[in-house]
């Protein structure tokens, strides 16, 4: 009976860790789940208490810094960019006219909807702007200090 408990605890912070991500619950939950094991070999109630305070104490001082160091985005880390972060600070030409509401630019050869990272600019079609973010299948975009207004890319002339 005592291993359905510290089950049904783990389960529990688990669940809860989804709600929170905060990466702390979740130790918890690895420390209730080895009390189960211990209840399963017959440990005394005390000892299983003693094995999910050690583990969980251990999971918290041991492996949270080390999964937090590597969920990092990579800016802090230095390491190169992939995905999605690759995306920021690229170079982009609009292909629909870009504001606040709507828009469309090519960044590397694919097609992305586009937003003006400030709600009161605007970007016409072939003007190149910067991918200063991107959240979700949108990139936010503001103007590329590299290119004048108006001048059109090559592609487009």
């Amino acid at each position: 009976m005592d291993a359905v408990f510290w089950i049904v605890l783990g389960v529990v912070l688990a669940v809860a860790e989804i709600f929170t991500t905060t990466l702390f619950l979740i130790m918890f939950g690895v420390g209730a789940f080895a009390a189960a094991g211990a209840a399963a070999l017959g440990a005394p109630v005390a000892l299983q208490a003693v094995v999910f305070a050690a583990v969980s104490a251990l999971s918290v001082a041991v492996v949270r810094p080390v999964v937090r160091r590597h969920a990092r985005p990579t800016l802090e880390t230095g390491e190169q960019p992939f995905g999605v972060e690759a995306l920021e600070g690229a170079t982009a030409v609009v292909l629909e006219p870009v504001d606040a509401d709507r828009g469309m630019v090519k960044i590397d050869g694919e097609l992305w909807t586009a937003r003006s990272y400030d709600a009161t600019r605007t970007y016409a079609e072939g003007e190149r702007v910067q991918v200063i973010k991107v959240r979700g299948a949108t990139a936010l975009v503001w103007q590329d200090d590299i290119s004048t207004p108006g001048e059109l890319p090559e592609a487009k002339r």
